[in-house]
């Protein structure tokens, strides 16, 4: 029994690994949801891309590249790795919230993959005058810590970095502190109104657990891909564009 279980974590890590998530993108490149630019289509939305635990903005490039395409207004998080405290890259992700609500002169919307999606959500709570619309993607909302393949032993290192002194690393307020208890009461709280939300879930996600990914106030859609795959799969994006078009056309931010 245990030389199975060894066996079916080497395939769930091996399928999760970042190399064969970029397997899927020469199919997204062919799909037509990628050859189908509509430069109206976005209406000049702002949308802020927030990358997963261990990922940098790199990650969602092509998610940006897309976007873009079709008249709407990406731009990265900026906060790093996204292995910072959970408070701390919230208050910066609602700092760009901000910046480019300004930019774009109406509210932004928040798209997030993994903890990047909790983190949107948290920060979607926080300024729903800023916010509109949130999208998540294979993110355990449900419960953070729930996360398998090491990413949770892979956090709790760096919490031992930070005690030694190492700066912005997650830290044990985040597991067991005031700030693990806010954020996640927040997570499970209500969104606002003014806040529709989309949250994709696979069955076939080997680091969220997809029971864990359904946010009760968010739509929630099921794809098929990999936890790592999700912003390679064409379905994805497929789902995405009537819902992101219906959001650029809801009323704009009062000047």
């Amino acid at each position: 029994m245990e030389v199975s279980r060894l066996v079916e974590t080497a395939r769930c890590v091996a399928r999760e690994h970042i190399l064969v998530a970029m397997l899927g993108v020469p199919t997204l490149l062919r799909h037509p949801v990628w050859h189908t630019p509509d430069p109206d289509l976005g209406g000049g939305q702002g949308v802020v891309l927030v990358p997963g635990f261990g990922a940098a903005d790199v990650s969602l490039a092509l998610t940006g590249k897309w976007l873009a395409a079709r008249g709407f207004r990406p731009a990265p998080a900026r906060i790093g790795l996204d292995i910072g405290c959970t408070s701390t890259l919230v208050e910066r992700i609602e700092r760009r919230l901000e910046a480019h609500a300004e930019a774009t002169g109406r509210k932004v919307v928040l798209l997030g993959h993994s903890r990047g999606g909790a983190l949107a959500r948290l920060a979607a709570a926080r300024r729903p005058d800023l916010v509109q619309g949130l999208v998540m993607l294979a993110s355990p909302v449900l419960d953070l810590l729930g996360a398998r393949l090491g990413v949770i032993p892979m956090a709790r290192m760096l919490t031992r970095l930070s005690a030694l002194g190492f700066a912005g690393l997650i830290d044990d307020d985040c597991f067991h502190g005031d700030c693990y208890t806010v954020n996640t009461r927040a997570l499970r709280a209500e969104l606002p109104p003014s806040v529709p939300a989309v949250a994709f879930y696979s069955r076939h996600d080997a680091i969220a657990p997809w029971r864990l990914c359904l946010d009760p106030y968010a739509t929630c859609v099921e794809v098929g891909s990999t936890h790592t795959g999700m912003p390679f799969d064409p379905h994805v994006y497929a789902a995405l564009a009537p819902t992101l078009a219906a959001w650029a056309t809801r009323e704009v931010m009062a000047a």
